[in-house]
Formats: C-alpha cells, sequence, structure tokens
C-alpha cells in the first residue's frame, strides 16, 4: 500500500513546493529541476528543504517497465528518516498542478 508522504504544487518554472511530512517531519520542500546536469546519472531534480537550505534528496526521470510511462522516482534522506525512495504522482482530485509522493513499504 503506498503512503502519500509530501503534497505538492507545480510552479510555471518546472518545480515544485510543498511539505513532506512522516510522524517524526514536517518540512516545506521545493523540488528544483537541475537545468546544469554534470553527468547522463546526475538527477533531474535537487529536494531542498525550504526552511534550512539543505538539499535532502534527488529525483529521477524514469519510465515504467509496465506501463511505459514515465515518471519521477524520488529518494528523501536525513538522519531522522533514513533513506525513503518514492515515487512522484497525481494527487487526488484532478488538478493538473497538484502532485504528491508516495511511499511504498518495501516490507
Amino acid at each position: 500500500m503506498a503512503t502519500t508522504i509530501a503534497n505538492l504544487t507545480a510552479k510555471a518554472d518546472g518545480s515544485m513546493e510543498g511539505v513532506f511530512a512522516t510522524l517524526r517531519v514536517n518540512a516545506p520542500i521545493t523540488l528544483i529541476p537541475n537545468a546544469n546536469k554534470s553527468r547522463e546519472d546526475a538527477p533531474d531534480y535537487r529536494i531542498v528543504n525550504k526552511r534550512t537550505g539543505f538539499e535532502i534528496g534527488a529525483g529521477w526521470h524514469r519510465i515504467s517497465q509496465r506501463s511505459g510511462e514515465e515518471y519521477l522516482s524520488v529518494k528523501l534522506e536525513a538522519p531522522e528518516i533514513g533513506v525513503i525512495f518514492g515515487n512522484l504522482a497525481p494527487a487526488p482530485g484532478g488538478e493538473e498542478n497538484k502532485k504528491v509522493i508516495l511511499w511504498n513499504n518495501p516490507q
């Protein structure tokens, strides 16, 4: 079962802003497009805590093997949460600019 861990709003410049929230964390975040990728495997997005300015994650464009559709795979990491992997998805309600990050428990 997937769990929503962030609610985001897409901006005209390609960035996304919102809140990353778990039982231990409640942090404003921004996903910033990485326009100056230095390598092919560099992240497509940098995830930054808006309060501290620290980078807490990254996102990569991927292609689903099942559907062939593109999606954004994200990795968040901090001492209080460890490492969390998730995927960006449309938010419920159908608003084009609303997104969520879903975490699938690996267990």
